[in-house]
């Protein structure tokens, strides 16, 4: 058998922080989940989204520590529109999250932005231009 791709991990800081913001992006996670130290949430075709507190992680990896800098992990979600690029990305910013790259028309024929989630892990959205 050959490995596959099931989930992806994050460790958040403050659970429902990051599951308050990942909501806002269309993910669906129960309210209840707010108060858990390990939540995960199954997408369309089968692949997790897992989180973890802090505290889970060091639970059965003592020495990890929260990683500095950022950068190296991120997750993209795709928009049906440069138009919904634009309003998510404003949605987000008025909710109080941190933009990372303004919407923009990249050179590669996609409306993209980038904000940060709770916990800094950069998070891609983008839509074809027409």
């Amino acid at each position: 058998m050959t490995p596959r791709l099931d989930a992806i991990g994050l460790v958040a800081a403050d659970m429902a922080a990051s599951l308050a913001f990942y909501r806002r992006l269309g993910l669906d996670v129960p309210a209840e989940a707010d108060d858990q130290p390990h939540v995960e949430c199954t997408l369309p075709g089968g692949t997790r989204v897992l989180w973890d507190t802090e505290d889970t992680v060091r639970s059965f990896d003592p020495d990890w520590t929260r990683p500095a800098g950022g950068g190296r992990t991120g997750l993209a979600f795709a928009c049906d529109s440069p138009a919904e690029v634009d309003a998510t990305y404003e949605a987000l910013m008025s909710a109080g999250y941190d933009g990372h790259l303004k919407p923009w028309d990249a050179f590669w024929g996609q409306r993209y932005a980038v904000v940060h989630d709770p916990d800094g892990v950069e998070v891609s959205l983008f839509a074809a231009l027409a």
